[in-house]
This record gives structure tokens, C-alpha cells and sequence, in this order.
């Protein structure tokens, strides 16, 4: 059973560890490993992920509205409600917890016309940490290098909020971004330097265990670590680049949303069709 150094923060309070994301940070994959060691995890640590049929999922739609609305009453008690809806479902005893969600930092750049670095994460994070008041609240967020981070999110956006213009436009739409310094700089002013901690991709080591980084953050010690079960294969990377052309073409087609969504699952799910050196089964 996974032996945690401290469950509670420093005003005595139960801790809450907010992991939100950011986007194309390895989060699906952490996510994926949380789960898989769901039940050697739990003894010690209450992991709640973007599950089907979680409040975990409308609480990452409710982030990303509000980054389009932050000056909005109804997306800010939106986003209030649902984070009440997650911790409502939290075991009443005092172990920590561990939020999971990529979304919860907004709108990634290439989503509904942003093309900033997440300009609301620093107000959706103070109002967390204003809103769940009977926690000792921090923040964890991971980031990646900006050369291959920028052209990830590109992909991405085309995959899922149906971007329709080129990685070459996508990047001059986005060559103004500063760098992570930034985003740590607001983050810190906004909640305090002292919740918040930033991790880097490339320092998780192992892609079979990923979120290593997080979980010593959330308590665990190395013996603990070493007691999960790695992933069986790392999450699917990138969609090839025939593959992401094609969903981008389709993103220009005025069709039903629903149609589209299966369209693309489609072309996710059979992406080896759009390898140049692709050939039926039986041909040599």
C-alpha cells in the first residue's frame, strides 16, 4: 500500500493537488497510469481523472468557457458549481486528493481563435483555490519545450476544435508567445509562489511510468513508485501527417459536428490508411 510523507498541508487543512495540464503536456498519459494503479493508489490518495461520466469531465468544459467568458458571472459560477460537483464526491477522511484535467488551464492557443498562453489559468486558479476553501489547495502544471510543444498543440487543435488552417499559419499566429517564464511568473502572482509548481516534461524519464514528477509532489515515496504497474505501451502520439491534413480539410466542410466527430474517430482509429507506403491486405 503507497505510504504518503504528508497528507495535509501547512495551515493543517486536507490537501488538495490540482494537476492542470497544461495541453499536450503528457497528461492523457499520466491520467492513464493514475487509473490503471487506481486501487494501489487508493489506500492513500483519492485520484479523480476526466473519467466518462465523471464530474471531472464538466468541470474541464466549464474551465474552457470560461477562458472565452472570463469577465462573465454565469461562466464563473459555472465553473464554481462544477468544481463543488467533483468534491462532493470526495470520501469524507483525510487523505489527499489528487484533480486531474488538462482543461482546467483553458483554452490552449488554435481553440476557438486564442493564440495566447493561457491568459485565464491565473484567475481559474484563484478561484479555485478561493472556492474550495476547506482544502490546503496547490497547483501542479507541466510544460514542454516550446520547439516541439507549438507544433503538438497545432495537431491537436485540428484534431479536436476543428482548426482549419496550416501548421506554417498556426505558427506565425502563435510567434508571439513568451515563454514558460511567463505563464509561471502570472500563475505565482496570482495564488502565491508557494502552491505552485511547475515540472517538465522532459524530466519524467520513463514514458511506461509517467507523472513520477507528480506523485512524489502528492506524497509517495520512491518504494511506493516502484509498487505501480507500468503502462502496458505509451499513449498514442500524434496523428501521422497525412492523417492531420485530412481531419484539417474536413474542419472546413460545413457538416454536422456529431457526423464529423465520427468521421474522425474514423481517421484515429485507421490512420494507417494515410501512410504513403499503405497497401491492402494481400498485396505484396
Amino acid at each position: 500500500m503507497a505510504k504518503l510523507r504528508k497528507a495535509t498541508g501547512p495551515a493543517g487543512k486536507r490537501r488538495l493537488i490540482v494537476h492542470c495540464g497544461v495541453q499536450k503536456t503528457g497528461s492523457t498519459s499520466i491520467q492513464r497510469y493514475l487509473m490503471q494503479n487506481a486501487d494501489l493508489l487508493a489506500g492513500d490518495l483519492i485520484v479523480r481523472t476526466p473519467a466518462e461520466g465523471s464530474p471531472m469531465r464538466p468541470l474541464g468544459r466549464a474551465a474552457i468557457d470560461f477562458s472565452f467568458h472570463p469577465d462573465s458571472s454565469d461562466s464563473r459560477q459555472t465553473l464554481k458549481v462544477a468544481l463543488d460537483d467533483v468534491l462532493e464526491t470526495l470520501p469524507a477522511d483525510s487523505r489527499p486528493v489528487l484533480l486531474s484535467h488538462e482543461n482546467l488551464a483553458g483554452a490552449m492557443p488554435g481553440n476557438g481563435g486564442e493564440t495566447r498562453l493561457f491568459p485565464a489559468l491565473p484567475l481559474i486558479l484563484a478561484i479555485v483555490k478561493q472556492h474550495a476553501t476547506e482544502f490546503n489547495v496547490d497547483f501542479v502544471y507541466y510544460t514542454r519545450r516550446m520547439s516541439t510543444w507549438r507544433p503538438s498543440v497545432w495537431a491537436q487543435a485540428v484534431r479536436t476544435d476543428g482548426y482549419t488552417r496550416t501548421e506554417k499559419d498556426f505558427m506565425a499566429e502563435t510567434s508571439d508567445l513568451p515563454g514558460w517564464k511567463d505563464l509561471s511568473d502570472r500563475l505565482t502572482a496570482s495564488v502565491g509562489a508557494d502552491c505552485v509548481t511547475r515540472f517538465r516534461l522532459e524530466d519524467e524519464t520513463d514514458p511506461l511510468r509517467p507523472g513520477l514528477q507528480l506523485l512524489r509532489h502528492a506524497g509517495l515515496s520512491d518504494d511506493s513508485l516502484n509498487a505501480l504497474q507500468a503502462l502496458h505501451a505509451p499513449s498514442m502520439s500524434r496523428l501521422n501527417g497525412s492523417a492531420t491534413e485530412f481531419i484539417r480539410h474536413i474542419n472546413a466542410l460545413n457538416i454536422n459536428p456529431h457526423a464529423r466527430r465520427k468521421v474522425i474517430n474514423l481517421i484515429v482509429n485507421e490512420q494507417n490508411l494515410f501512410n504513403s507506403d499503405h497497401r491492402s491486405e494481400g498485396t505484396l
